[in-house]
Order: structure tokens, then sequence, then C-alpha cells
């Protein structure tokens, strides 16, 4: 690309004063009575300098964008171990448990011990489709889990226990 060589200079870029078209009079009387004023009013700021209260300079915090990974560093997401045939390893039937069914309404399982009583509720939810109102958990001395699931008033423990085959 060239540039038209101005006629004060030889080096002018083709963007210099000379090469614009000059402003309109009134413009231009504006421009100076604006700079004249400028001029006699003078520069009265002060910065005011920022007392340091603390010997320690801390780095201010800058900004810290997010990572863009090229490719993500797991092929594959990890698949939940964890679901509901795993949550739940089976039901009891001893007589305490038998006596838990019939006067409180409340089925007794084993669990697994990683699980907590959102996710057991869950998974008694949808392997025996059943509404659940509380959880009850505990770890045994042998070291298992065993949850407390008390159903809703509007399911019957022993007609679930029945389905399930505990009785």
């Amino acid at each position: 690309m060239t540039h038209r060589v101005c006629s004060r200079s030889p080096f002018c870029p083709g963007r210099c004063r000379c090469q614009a078209p000059a402003p309109p009079k009134a413009e231009a009387k504006a421009k100076a009575l604006k700079a004249k004023k400028a001029v006699l009013k003078g520069v009265h700021s002060h910065k005011k300098k920022k007392i340091r209260t603390s010997p320690t300079f801390r780095r201010p915090k800058t900004l810290r964008l997010r990572r863009q990974p090229k490719y993500p560093r797991k092929s594959a997401p990890r698949r939940n171990k964890l679901d509901h045939y795993a949550i739940i390893k089976f039901p009891l039937t001893t007589e305490s448990a038998m006596k838990k069914i019939e006067d409180n309404n409340t089925l007794v399982f084993i669990v697994d011990v990683k699980a907590n009583k959102h996710q057991i509720k869950q998974a008694v939810k949808k392997l025996y489709d059943i509404d659940v109102a509380k959880v009850n958990t505990l770890i045994r001395p042998d070291g298992e889990k065993k949850a407390y699931v008390r159903l809703a008033p509007d399911y019957d423990a022993l007609d679930v226990a029945n389905k399930i085959g505990i009785i």
C-alpha cells in the first residue's frame, strides 16, 4: 500500500493535518476559546497521596481466566458404582425387624456404608415404588450400615414386606 507523500514532510504517513479537511470557522473559534479558557484557569488539581499503613506489600488480585483445555484429561466419565442396586444389599428378617414392620410401619435394610439417607430413600422409592416418610441409620459393630425406612402413612409395611418376600 502506498501513501501520498505530504508536501511538508518526506516522512508523512498520509494521515497528517495537511491532508485533513480544515474545520469550519465556528468550530475552530470554539476550540480556540476552550483552549484559551483552559490556559487561563491553569492546573489546580492536587493528586491525593495514598497513605501506606502497612509495611507489607500485598499484591493486588488480578484477573484469573478459566482454563480452556484443548482436550479433556479423562476420556470417559467414571461409572457411578453406588447405584440403587448397590445401595440396598438386603432386607433384615430378624424378630426385632419384624416387630418394626408390624408396630412402626418400618422396613429394615442392610445398606452400603457409603450411602447416605437421601440415597437410601431414593433407592427404596425406585426399587419398591413406595413413598418413604423418613430414614434412620446406624452402623453396626460388624461394620455394616443398617437403615430403618419408615414408610408413608398410605403404605402398609406388611404388604410391602410380603411383596418383597421378607415374610
